[in-house]
Formats: C-alpha cells, structure tokens, sequence
C-alpha cells in the first residue's frame, strides 16, 4: 500500500509541475475566478485542460513559428500527460480558488 501512495505523489507532483507554467498558471486563474463552489472543481479543471491541450495546438500558429498540429490522441503518452495536467489543474484550480474563497470573505 506504501507503494500505492509514493506513486500517487508521484504522480500528482508530476501534474503540477505540468501547470506550473505561464501558460498553466494563467488558465488556473481563469478557472479559480470562474469556479463557483467546489462541486464544479473536477468540470472546471477538465475544462481547463481542455484549454491548454487546445493552446497547445495553437500558440505556434498564433506566434507564426510552425504549423497547427493535432494531438497525437491515439498515443499512450498524450493519455499520461492529460491525465497528468488533469492532477496539476486540480490541485492548482484548488488552491486558487481556496485563496479567493478567503479572500472574498475577508
């Protein structure tokens, strides 16, 4: 059972450290300002990663530096790595929204 939790941490790290960039931290704000109670956290953070699989697509088009190019959806990679972003957005949205629930109500 150890095992079972190391590798959830593991895991969950590994999501956040997936977030924790401009791009994943201005998404998170978004969300966090959008999410209204904590029901809606596991909507808003699909959502989110909806987002950012999207503007991963996008931004190099946008910037004028490469093609559009479609995620690979059908490689186990791109399955780990949305699971990872699912975990990141999750704990990220969280806290976010965490801190402006204390805020407003201070």
């Amino acid at each position: 059972m150890p095992e079972f939790v190391q590798d959830a941490l593991t895991f969950a790290r590994e999501g956040f450290a997936e977030v924790n960039a401009v791009q994943g931290l201005v998404i998170a704000v978004i969300a966090a300002l959008a999410l209204s109670n904590w029901s809606r956290l596991f909507v808003v953070a699909l959502t989110a990663v909806l987002a950012h699989i999207g503007l991963d697509a996008l931004v190099p088009v946008l910037a004028e530096i490469g093609p559009f190019r479609i995620p690979e959806v059908l490689e186990p990679w791109f399955w780990r790595y949305v699971g990872l972003l699912f975990v990141g957005y999750l704990i990220a949205v969280g806290i976010l929204f965490a801190v402006k629930r204390v805020v407003i109500k201070g």
